[in-house]
């Protein structure tokens, strides 16, 4: 049977959304082949973030409160969670697709010596063992895969895995003893730069506006781009050839080697459709393109197409939408 072990992920206190898809893989998994699940908190005053997941089935909400773990290291914290999955007998370790995944858990499976898949978007159990389907290529490939070994680490796409809904039973917290344990100390925290904005993070949003290449300098992105999600209640996206060229920062980038997001509503504006990029909102629900080439090839995933210069409509737009 399985034993699975979440990685929950928050920022300065606040649980990211994301990781409640890799919750309902493990109550999936659970409720199809038995087991147990636990789900691992870790970095300093994390009391609110303990408590927000003890809804959620998991048999222990395991927590791992320590000064040293105040910043996401990657060393420090993949070693922490080999730690707790060797300790806790655990035989597969999640988290959802992130950049602190991307960043943390192949780290993770190296000092546990697993195999670990990334984009996963389904699980099923077969045989006393789990066969996986994750994505490749860009998207154009989903592949049918196993992995070798008796712990496996995998992350997985939020938008294959609906949220999880909150239980009436709650977890117990569970304490994980961190004095003796020797951090790795190769890489320290030397600082963190953040824009404040009051736009919601893109791989949570409901809406996300998105500029592409079309876009001409960060003024016009600003106005055009983030005017249009301020007024959808939206957030915020971009191309990579806007972040080559230095109009957007590179957090904003959405594609296969940015964030990828699920939105409700997801608007292109001069936005060409290079695979890279549709890697990244493919999952979308609804795909609006507003570009002023016919030819181009967001046109054929997008379930609405306006043809026309993001300088003259994205203005009549906001007009309109604000009446």
């Amino acid at each position: 049977m399985a034993k699975i072990l979440v990685i929950a992920e928050h920022d300065q206190g606040r649980l990211k959304q994301a990781t409640l898809a890799a919750v309902a893989l493990a109550q999936k998994v659970v409720a199809e082949s038995g087991g147990s699940f636990e789900i691992l908190v870790l970095g300093q005053d994390i009391g609110a973030v303990l408590e927000d997941l003890r809804g959620y089935g998991a048999a222990i909400v395991v927590s791992a409160d320590d000064q040293r773990l105040c910043h996401a290291v990657a060393d420090k914290y993949a070693g922490v969670i080999a730690e707790v999955a060797k300790q806790r007998g655990i035989n597969l370790v999640v988290g959802a697709v992130s950049t602190f995944s991307k960043d943390v858990l192949p780290r993770s499976a190296a000092l546990l010596d697993a195999g670990m898949l990334s984009d996963v978007i389904g699980v099923s159990a077969v045989g006393g063992d789990f066969e996986f389907r994750r994505v490749m290529f860009a998207g154009n490939v989903i592949a049918t895969v196993t992995l070798e070994g008796a712990v496996k680490v995998l992350t997985v796409r939020a938008a294959a895995f609906p949220n999880a809904g909150k239980l009436a039973e709650v977890s117990p917290i569970v304490d994980f003893p961190l004095t003796d344990l020797a951090l790795p100390a190769f890489t320290e925290f030397g600082g963190r730069e953040t824009r404040q904005s009051g736009r919601p993070d893109p791989t949570e949003a409901r809406v996300v506006v998105s500029g592409g290449r079309g876009i001409k300098n960060a003024e016009d992105f600003e106005r055009l781009i983030g005017g249009l999600a301020d007024v959808l209640g939206g957030a915020v996206g971009s191309s990579r050839a806007l972040v080559d060229a230095g109009i957007t920062p590179n957090s904003l980038q959405v594609g296969q080697t940015g964030k990828v997001v699920a939105p409700d509503l997801y608007v292109a504006v001069g936005i060409s459709g290079a695979i890279q990029h549709l890697a990244g909102m493919k999952d979308t629900k609804v795909i609006v393109a507003i570009n002023k080439d016919l030819d181009a090839p967001i046109f054929e995933v997008a379930d609405f197409g306006l043809v026309g210069d993001a300088y003259q409509v994205i203005p009549e737009l906001m007009e309109k939408l604000k009446k």
